[in-house]
């Protein structure tokens, strides 16, 4: 079975919803550039920094420039959600030894794309989404049939690496300066990272 064209769902869903409020899930400021660049036009959007799988100093340096990037851009508002480990740790227990893009992944975008629902919900956003779908690290298919599940109609379809979309995230990254890490967000990613 052919996987669907997340793609062309998403550009459907543009047209069909022009001028609503987004909710959209952010990771860091280099993948939600490209993201906001591509939304910026269609939305009235609003950036959740809802993260628990990121350690604290990482965690305030990640949104940071996510703030930097917004507050240069103007192309979004902006909620910082509680910070709290925790709720990751206790998500991802007994999946700590498996790789990237394993089962403990799923149970992390599942743990953020619940609480972006809520979010949504309580907010009186239209629609929500993440930017987790432009790194070519991530399975979009299973972000999406996650978000999906969770979000019903609220749910916007992505792959937004896309028509370059992750390779336009480096550029503007170079453009605005921004701090670019090169691991997920956890320290089981970090950690794989490092040992590669």
């Amino acid at each position: 079975m052919n996987k669907p064209d997340y793609d062309k769902l998403f550009q459907k869903q543009i047209e069909e919803n022009k001028g609503k409020r987004l909710l959209l899930h952010c990771c860091c400021a280099p993948c939600s550039s490209a993201c906001l660049e591509r939304l910026k036009d269609f939305f009235k959007i609003t950036v959740l920094f809802y993260n628990p799988n990121i350690e604290d100093e990482e965690y305030e340096r990640r949104k940071a420039e996510l703030l930097r990037l917004i507050n240069t851009t103007g192309w979004a508002d902006f909620i910082d959600c509680d910070h709290d480990t925790a709720e990751f740790y206790n998500a991802v227990c007994g999946l700590e030894n498996e790789g990237e893009g394993s089962s403990r992944c799923l149970k992390c975008f599942a743990l953020r794309l619940a609480k972006t629902k809520q979010v949504a919900d309580d907010g009186g956003f239209d629609l929500f989404t993440t930017t987790l779908t432009i790194s070519p690290l991530k399975n979009a298919q299973a972000i999406n049939e996650i978000g999906a599940r969770i979000g019903g109609e609220k749910w916007l379809y992505s792959d937004f690496k896309k028509r370059n979309g992750y390779l336009r995230s480096t550029q503007l990254s170079k453009e605005y300066g921004l701090y670019r890490q090169n691991y997920c967000g956890c320290k089981f990613s970090k950690r794989e990272s490092e040992l590669k």
